[in-house]
C-alpha cells in the first residue's frame, strides 16, 4: 500500500531538518516506538502495539539509503517483526521538507508498507483513516518540541496497489547525514536540548512514560464515525414503520 501525507511544522526547514537527525528525540513523538541504537547510518527499535486484548511489540531496524541535505530529501528503509511471530512489517518512506510562508517548514511523506499479522485485520480504509490519527499526535508533538504551536496542513491522499496485502502506516521520520556515532537510546530521552525556530535552544520537555500504540481507541472513534450514519438511518426506519403500523391499526 502507498499513503501520501502532508503536513506543516511551524518552524524553519533547516530547524526542522536538523531536529529530524535527532532520531533520538524524534522517534518518542510516535505513540509506542523506542529507538535502541542509532550509528548516524542504521538504527534499530521497536513498537509497542495493542490490538484489542493482544499486545504486540515489533522489533527491527532500518537505515536512510538515500538523504540529500542540500534539498532536504531522506528515504528510509526498514523491517521488523513481532516478538512471537505474530506478524511482520517492512517500509520504505521517503520525505521531504521545503519553507512555507515565512518561518514555517512543509513536510512530505511517501510511504510504502506491508503488514502481516493481526494489524492487517483491519481494511485499507480504516487503516488510512487509523494513520492520519497518528499522525496527528505525532505532529503535535514535533510541533511542541519546535516551540512553536501545533498547526497542520491536513492534505492527507492514499493510493493503494490492488496487488498489496493488508496493511497499515508509520509515522514518518527523517534525518540528515552527519558525523558516524553510535548512540544507545531508550524510552528516556537524552538531556541534550532542542533546536528553536528562531535559533535558540529551548529546553526539552520531561521524558514522556513508555507507553504502547492502541490500535483499539484509535479505531472506536473511527468506526463511530463510519457507522453513525446507518445506525441513524435505521433509527428513522424504525420510527416511520412504527408510525405506520399505528397507522394501519
Amino acid at each position: 500500500m502507498k499513503l501520501e501525507h502532508s503536513f506543516s511544522v511551524p518552524a524553519p526547514v533547516d530547524a526542522t531538518w536538523a531536529a529530524f537527525n535527532e532520531l533520538e528525540r524524534v522517534v518518542p513523538c510516535f505513540p509506542g516506538a523506542t529507538l535502541t541504537s542509532y550509528d548516524g547510518e542504521g538504527f534499530a527499535g521497536s513498537v509497542k502495539v495493542k490490538v484489542g486484548p493482544v499486545a504486540l511489540q515489533y522489533a527491527g531496524n532500518g537505515t536512510f539509503v538515500d538523504r540529500d541535505p542540500a534539498n532536504h530529501r531522506a528515504v528510509v528503509e526498514a523491517k521488523g517483526k513481532d516478538r512471537r511471530g505474530n506478524g511482520t512489517a517492512t517500509a520504505r518512506v521517503t520525505a521531504r521538507l521545503a519553507p512555507e510562508g515565512a518561518s514555517g517548514t512543509a513536510v512530505s511523506v511517501e510511504t510504502e508498507l506491508t503488514v502481516t499479522g493481526r494489524p492487517a485485520q483491519f481494511g485499507r480504509g480504516l487503516m488510512q483513516e487509523i494513520s492520519d490519527k497518528l499522525l496527528d499526535q505525532f505532529v503535535a508533538c514535533l510541533a511542541e518540541r519546535l516551540g512553536g504551536p501545533a498547526t497542520e496542513k491536513a492534505e492527507r491522499t492514499a493510493g493503494v496497489s490492488p496487488d498489496a496485502p493488508q496493511q497499515t502506516a508509520f509515522a514518518p521520520s527523517a534525518t540528515t547525514a552527519g558525523s558516524a556515532r553510535r548512540t544507545s537510546v531508550t524510552s528516556q530521552r537524552a538531556e541534550s536540548d532542542w533546536p528553536h525556530p528562531n535559533g535558540e535552544v529551548s529546553e526539552e520537555p520531561a521524558p514522556a512514560p513508555d507507553v504502547e500504540l492502541d490500535l483499539g481507541a484509535a479505531v472506536v472513534p473511527v468506526l463511530a464515525r463510519r457507522i453513525a450514519p446507518y445506525l441513524i438511518g435505521a433509527a428513522v426506519a424504525l420510527i416511520l414503520r412504527r408510525f405506520f403500523v399505528r397507522k394501519a391499526g
